[in-house]
Parts: C-alpha cells; sequence; structure tokens
C-alpha cells in the first residue's frame, strides 16, 4: 500500500530535501521532467504535472516531428504523475531527491500508448500469457569526453590511450571518474555492479544488476541520465552515442535476460548437450526470428550502424553462439538457475525501455509459437555464409519493423507509428544535411 504523500513531504523535509525532480524517458530516452518544490508534490501527485504530448515527438535539436496525436492535434497535453516509489536523493546535487514520472492522457486515467515505459508493460504482460515473467540485467558502455576548444566537435576523450580494455583504477582513469560514478550510482539504489575501462580511449562500462525487467529498464533509464548529469558536474561530457569516433570501437548496450514460471524457477534450465531448455531454444528462435525489426528498437539511429560490421566484436550476422561474442546472441557458460541469454544486439544510445519490449516480445513470440532454433555458431563468427545479415542501416530496420505485423501487434500500432515516423524524419533531415566528409571528399577536386 502506498503511503499518505503528506508523510512522504515530512520525511523529505526531514532529511533537508526541498525539490524533487520528476523525469521520463522520451520516445528516444531522453530524460525529460520537472523541478518540483516538495510543498508542490501533493498537487502533483493528485492532479499529475502537464507536458506538451509533443514533448514524445521533439528532436534532440529541438524540432518537433508530425507524429499523429501532436502537432495535428493542436499540441495536446499529457499528464506525468510521480511515482513515489522510486524516490531516491540524489546523491551529487543537494536538497534534491529525484523519482520516475508516468505518463497518462489528458484525462488522467489511462496511460499513453507510445510511453516507453508502457510499452514495455504491455510486452510484460503478453508474456505473463504463456506464464512467464523476464528478468533482465543491462550492461552498458560510454565514452567519456573532455573539453577540447581546439577540437572540430569541441571536445576530445578523456584519458585517450591505447590498452587499457578491463583496466581500473588511475592508470586508465587518473581523474577517479568510475569510481566516483559506481558510488554515486550505488547511493542512488540504482543496483550498479562493477565498473571498468573498456576497449577505446576514454570508454568505460558499467554493469547492472538483474531484476525483474521493467525494474532493470527503470534502472537502466535512470542509469544512463546519471552518468550523463555527473560527467557534467564535472565539466566533462558522457555520450552513450553507438560509435562517436571513426577510429574506436562503438559503445554497446548488451542485455542478459532469462524467464521465471509461477514458482519462480528459471524456465530456461535443461539439460545435455547443451544445457538449455526447449524453451530457451524457442526464445532465442524468436529473436533471431525477430531480429532485423529489434534492430529499429535497439539500433535506433543513423550512427548505429556505423558501430556494425566484420571483426568488430558487434553483431552483423542474425546468429547465437555458446559463450561466443561474435554471435549476436550469445549464451553465457552458466547453466541451473543462471541460465540466460546474452543478446548483444542493441547500442548504447538504444532507449532501453523500447530495447527490453522488443526482445520481451520476440521472446514471448518464440515461445507461443514453438520456434525452432538453427544450430549454434562454431567457432569466430562473420562469415556471411553461414547466417542471414543483420539491417545494414536505419531505413531497412525501419522497414523491417513496419513489416513485422506479431511484433507491432504485441508492441501496439499507436507506439510503433510514432516511432516510425519520428524516425523516418531522422532519416530525411540526415540525408538533407551536408556533412564533413562530403566536402573533404569533393570539395577541392570537383
Amino acid at each position: 500500500m502506498s503511503r499518505p504523500v503528506e508523510d512522504v513531504v515530512r520525511d523529505l523535509v526531514a532529511d533537508g530535501i526541498d525539490v524533487v525532480r520528476v523525469s521520463y524517458p522520451d520516445l528516444i530516452g531522453i530524460e525529460r521532467g520537472r523541478d518540483v518544490l516538495v510543498e508542490q508534490l501533493p498537487g502533483a501527485v493528485a492532479h499529475g504535472l502537464s507536458f506538451c504530448r509533443a514533448v514524445y515527438h521533439t528532436t534532440p535539436q529541438g524540432d518537433t516531428v508530425e507524429v499523429p496525436g501532436g502537432l495535428d492535434a493542436g499540441l495536446p497535453d499529457i499528464r506525468v504523475r510521480p511515482d513515489l516509489s522510486t524516490l531516491a536523493k540524489l546523491p551529487w546535487e543537494d536538497g534534491v531527491a529525484s523519482c520516475l514520472g508516468e505518463a497518462y492522457e489528458p484525462s488522467g486515467d489511462d496511460l499513453c500508448p507510445e510511453a516507453p515505459r508502457e510499452v514495455l508493460r504491455r510486452a510484460l504482460l503478453k508474456l505473463g500469457d504463456v506464464g512467464l515473467t523476464a528478468v533482465a540485467g543491462p550492461e552498458f558502455e560510454y565514452y567519456l569526453c573532455e573539453p577540447d576548444p581546439s577540437a572540430p566537435t569541441g571536445w576530445r576523450r578523456y584519458a585517450d590511450a591505447p590498452g587499457n580494455v578491463y583496466t581500473s583504477g588511475r592508470k586508465g582513469d587518473p581523474d577517479g571518474h568510475v569510481l566516483r560514478v559506481l558510488r554515486h550510482l550505488r547511493d542512488l539504489g540504482l543496483g550498479v555492479t562493477m565498473g571498468n575501462h573498456e576497449f577505446g580511449g576514454g570508454q568505460f562500462e558499467i554493469n547492472l544488476d538483474h531484476s525483474a525487467a521493467l525494474d532493470a529498464a527503470d534502472r537502466a533509464f535512470r542509469f544512463k541520465s546519471a552518468v550523463q548529469e555527473i560527467a557534467r558536474v564535472d565539466g566533462m561530457l558522457a555520450t552513450f552515442m553507438a560509435k562517436p569516433f571513426n577510429d574506436q570501437d562503438g559503445s554497446g548496450f548488451h542485455l542478459h535476460l532469462s524467464c521465471l514460471d509461477a514458482e519462480g524457477r528459471n524456465v530456461f534450465e535443461g539439460t545435455e548437450p547443451d544445457g538449455l531448455s526447449d524453451t530457451a531454444h524457442h526464445a532465442i528462435a524468436g529473436v533471431l526470428e525477430h531480429a532485423p525489426a529489434l534492430a529499429a528498437l535497439l539500433n535506433p539511429t543513423i550512427n548505429s550502424y556505423k558501430r556494425f560490421g566484420p571483426d568488430s566484436l558487434a553483431p552483423w550476422l542474425i546468429d547465437w553462439g555458446l559463450d561466443n561474442r561474435s554471435a549476436m546472441v550469445r549464451i553465457p557458460p552458466e547453466r541451473g538457475a543462471a541460465s540466460r541469454l546474452e543478446v548483444r544486439l542493441g547500442d548504447a544510445s538504444a532507449n532501453p525501455y523500447l530495447g527490453m519490449a522488443g526482445l520481451v516480445a520476440a521472446v514471448y513470440l518464440g515461445v507461443r509459437d514453438k520456434l525452432s532454433a538453427p544450430a549454434p555458431l562454431e567457432g569466430y563468427g562473420y562469415d556471411a555464409a553461414k547466417a542471414p545479415m543483420l539491417p545494414g542501416d536505419l531505413p531497412t530496420a525501419l522497414d523491417a519493423l513496419a513489416a513485422d505485423t506479431a511484433l507491432i501487434e504485441v508492441l501496439g500500432e499507436p507506439f510503433v507509428t510514432a516511432f516510425l515516423t519520428y524516425k523516418r524524419d531522422e532519416v530525411a533531415r540526415f540525408g538533407r544535411h551536408v556533412t564533413d566528409w562530403e566536402f573533404r571528399e569533393y570539395s577541392y577536386h570537383l
């Protein structure tokens, strides 16, 4: 039973909190929200906070895309109600606590169908139709950059030195960034477990513990926002862009996923020859079957597809393997209650709610339809003769999503329509933009 908001306010004031930051993800996972003075919190809970619905359709550059229900409807409101069960004190911001917000239609009764949290909830309900619940453990990589007025972008990679993969301490992190972030996120209650330097100069990875999928997505969303905010406090830039640099690897979003039955047993646990159950094989097959459409959700930007390619340790083919990091779906070596899929398709720019929703939907369809998985990959991957290729660009992935009627039915047509409209506008805008590569390639000789 939820506590009366007046009791929550009293406890916040006693703890020195005078502002509550209510935040929620937009369509592409950007944190949107409002800072609410604590004495105004009861009204925010009772009536919700009004936001223009087109916030879901607003680009990173501030333009509004003509998604149905936004501009064509006169830019109506949504109501965002604070979810006080998610309240947590911000360790790096004195006097401020934060919580997630739940987005409702103007009537205040129905949840917004394109709200990412609701899209995931819808997929989880469908998974429940086959008697399963999903458990997820996210892993994110990101780059940390420091200001450099002489650089074309204004930023350079922090502590940019080669060979620091899987290192910790001041060798690859002279300012102690990872230690600071781990401690802040622990105190925020996000269930972070560990962190290390990754392959690229200035690239880091931080892992989150596994939990029920909606909770895992909530923590992943807050994690990304928190890392970016902590970097800003330090005068730096943390970016989850898929591939920000031509000469370095991209950043992944790897998701460990398992399913439990009504008694809480891991239904992926099986017997020889590979220690996986029939249900696990059906789940793998579902992810492979719907991988082209999933790419639109897990690799959602123009830039995402520059991370792919042979010998990149990012997926290139639609395949799976036993403890094989060159496969799109890796099965880690643990078995029994720890049996799980590690889906390596996603990049760090993905909205964690939508990425998880797509994977849960694909697992549901694979289990429901008892799909059969092909034989696992043997040896090092990236041989296009062995498996179909993933989409090579965002337009191809969007077309695959638009054609995947089974996945659309699970995720909800209003959301998919909004997502496709938004992303196709992104593709069109990029197609009209003159890049530095074009100027360098053509200007002198042509």
